[in-house]
């Protein structure tokens, strides 16, 4: 089946009282061989689309030759910002055939209590845009980018333990 781009009509507002749904991704982490899913877990989606084995990166002590958790998270972000870039793009008729958005997201010591944080920068690449304009289209980006918005705002998050 061939690819489709949203409709732009996907931006107009909605006008509730709570959140309304519309997708949700289902997906189980495993540890794998050491009990451990970073260190050699699997991630599998519900729906058979996401299967791929965890691993340390060398950088953490780890072997490499998987994927990990930083990884995905800047390809979910770097992802969901360049198609909320291309819908706002195709509202205004600004044409962005090369537009790049690269995520770097950095697993580190955090200062404030000496466990672990992470730090997220997005750099965006709109070449033949006008500079003004790719700044205005960046920054209304940011405010509709649902991964933008919860590296800003943080994000309703349950943790329960499964009876």
């Amino acid at each position: 089946m061939e690819p489709k781009v949203p409709h732009i009509s996907f931006l107009d507002r909605y006008h509730g009282d709570v959140f309304e749904p519309l997708y949700t991704a289902d997906v189980t982490v495993t540890g794998g061989i050491t009990a451990h899913a970073r260190a050699s877990g699997v991630a599998r989606s519900s729906d058979g689309e996401l299967d791929v084995e965890l691993r340390m990166p060398p950088a953490l002590g780890g072997p490499g030759g998987g994927t990990n958790p930083e990884q995905l998270f800047a390809a979910s972000f770097a992802a969901c910002f360049h198609g909320a870039l291309k819908l706002l793009a195709d509202r205004s008729a600004i044409v962005i055939p090369d537009a790049a958005v690269k995520a770097r997201v950095t697993f580190g010591r955090d200062p404030v209590d000496g466990q672990f944080t992470l730090v997220a920068e997005v750099r965006i690449a709109l070449p033949g845009v006008d500079r003004p304009l790719a700044e205005e289209l960046v920054r209304h980006t940011e405010r509709l980018c649902p991964y933008a918005k919860m590296a800003k705002q943080g994000i309703d998050c349950t943790v329960a333990l499964e009876p």
